[in-house]
């Protein structure tokens, strides 16, 4: 391995180091409560290592989100694989709501998010993940003629804000196995609506 080459690898690791020790933070204490030092002494590297890589605590953080939401997007590719696509869409609802009870996604995604990164572009990163896949099953639902041909993009837009909003009651609720359960409910009947028969 040359130099530069080795050079890369370890600023790669620094990178890596940095996004996993603030994930652990801001998941367990929050965007607001954990501080640059904090992030930075956990991770084993100085403070001008963190600026080099990241202009701020908050584009750290925007890192950070885009990891879970990744990672969030493949458990939702996986739960909604079925060759029957209403079978798919609902199931992609549902595991979407269950994710929504994990305490990272709550914090990192739900909570922090939206004031961390600011609603614009909280909206713009969470229609990046999450916009394409709710298309591609409408799309899906569409063309076997389960649900009425219409143009799919306000469908998607639209199911995606009320799949958002339901996660953030999930996530305000404190009761949030019982909320879980009444959101379940509601989007069924709401995916129901949608049926052609």
């Amino acid at each position: 391995m040359n130099v530069k080459s080795r050079k890369q690898a370890q600023s790669d690791a620094t990178r890596s180091e940095l996004i996993s020790v603030a994930r652990r933070l801001f998941a367990s204490k929050g965007y607001s409560d954990t501080g640059t030092e904090e992030i930075v002494q956990n991770a084993g590297v100085t403070r001008g290592a963190l600026y080099h890589h990241f202009r701020d605590k908050e584009a750290l953080f925007e890192a950070v989100f885009e990891q879970v939401e990744q990672e969030f997007v493949q458990k939702l590719v996986q739960a909604s694989a079925s060759p029957d696509p209403w079978q798919g869409l609902k199931n992609g609802a549902q595991a979407f709501l269950d994710e929504c009870l994990n305490p990272e996604i709550q914090q990192i995604v739900l909570l922090d998010a939206p004031s961390a990164l600011g609603w614009q572009r909280w909206r713009e990163l969470d229609a990046k993940y999450g916009l394409g896949l709710v298309r591609a099953a409408l799309h899906a639902a569409i063309e076997s003629g389960i649900i009425e041909r219409q143009p799919v993009d306000p469908l998607a837009h639209m199911l995606l804000g009320a799949l958002t909003e339901a996660a953030m009651l999930i996530a305000r609720a404190d009761n949030i196995a019982e909320t879980r359960r009444e959101v379940g409910e509601s989007v069924d009947r709401l995916l129901e609506s949608l049926r052609v028969n």
